[in-house]
């Protein structure tokens, strides 16, 4: 009976994890849409009201994000809960559901602010930037607690960090190298929606010096030579660790998948349906990462 329930639980912990996934989604439509602003300046409320009536297609776009986040909130609570009930105290699964909480909620305030600061829409200022690179950190931080509550219900040796300086130090390396690249692609697709690659020239010397435009070559060289750091950490893993290993070949080989769909994006100049395949792809490869560091540190390493 324990099993059957553990398993139930940690079906519902990756249910949970897929629906966030594409919450993520639907929320890179918004902002690729300009749908920000289609519940006006209102948090919660949209327009003013509970259910807009008789609205635009941008204002149904975003309360359907809002709607859905709702949605999301309430299945981590549930999971939660279901942690506290189904694991003792101290567990690494109800530990990892308690953080899922807390990201879900920052992340719930993170959207609240842009809206109430109308950093949204056509709003291309610095905050927004700064606040968009927040949010995809955050957003990383959620993913990771909600794959790690679904990996350690089965797995329940939590990490060791002790005589493991070294494999600390070189997974920590890594995250931080995949969380640069985030937030710097988060920045740049902000910039593809505010700017068009394709209409560029039409637009005018003044927007092609704005920051967004600028800043627009930075993520492919931080995408390559990052990216070189995290399959090199990823090899390493999966090299002395027997339980890292497929994980280790999962992260390269998402990583090379990834490069090759940011190539396309740039030639085809970031249409709306691969900006959402390359967030997918982006977020894969942190969960795959984040259960890679999992496996490493609560795996024995190999001998030789």
């Amino acid at each position: 009976m324990l099993l059957n329930a553990n398993q139930s639980f940690r079906n519902f912990a990756w249910f949970t994890l897929g629906y966030n996934v594409l919450v993520i989604l639907w929320g890179a439509l918004v902002r690729a849409t300009g749908s920000g602003a289609g519940c006006g300046a209102n948090w919660p409320s949209c327009q003013g009201e509970l259910i807009p009536a008789g609205s635009s297609l941008e204002t149904w776009i975003e309360f359907a994000h809002r709607a859905t986040s709702g949605v999301a909130l309430l299945l981590v609570v549930g999971l939660v809960v279901w942690a506290v009930r189904a694991f003792s105290k101290g567990h690494p699964a109800r530990r990892a559901a308690a953080w899922s909480l807390v990201f879900i909620v920052i992340e719930a305030l993170i959207g609240a602010g842009l809206v109430l600061f109308e950093l949204v829409a056509q709003n291309s200022s610095t905050a927004r930037a700064v606040i968009i690179a927040l949010h995809l950190g955050n957003t990383f931080l959620l993913l990771g607690a909600l794959a790690l509550t679904a990996w350690w219900t089965s797995r329940p040796g939590c990490a060791s960090f002790a005589d493991r300086a070294a494999t600390t130090a070189a997974l920590a390396l890594g995250a931080g190298c995949l969380m640069l690249v985030g937030m710097s692609g988060a920045v740049t697709a902000l910039g593809d929606t505010l700017f068009p690659m394709g209409e560029l020239a039409v637009l005018g010397e003044a927007v092609q010096g704005h920051f967004l435009v600028q800043l627009r070559a930075w993520h492919p060289l931080l995408a390559v030579f990052l990216g070189a750091v995290v399959a090199a950490v990823a090899w390493r893993m999966g090299r002395d660790r027997p339980a890292a290993r497929a994980l280790g070949r999962a992260v390269a080989g998402l990583y090379a998948g990834q490069l090759a769909i940011g190539l396309a994006n740039v030639t085809l100049a970031a249409p709306l349906w691969l900006q959402l395949v390359h967030l997918a792809a982006a977020d894969a490869i942190w969960v795959a990462y984040v259960l890679l560091g999992a496996a490493a540190l609560g795996g024995s390493v190999e001998a030789g």
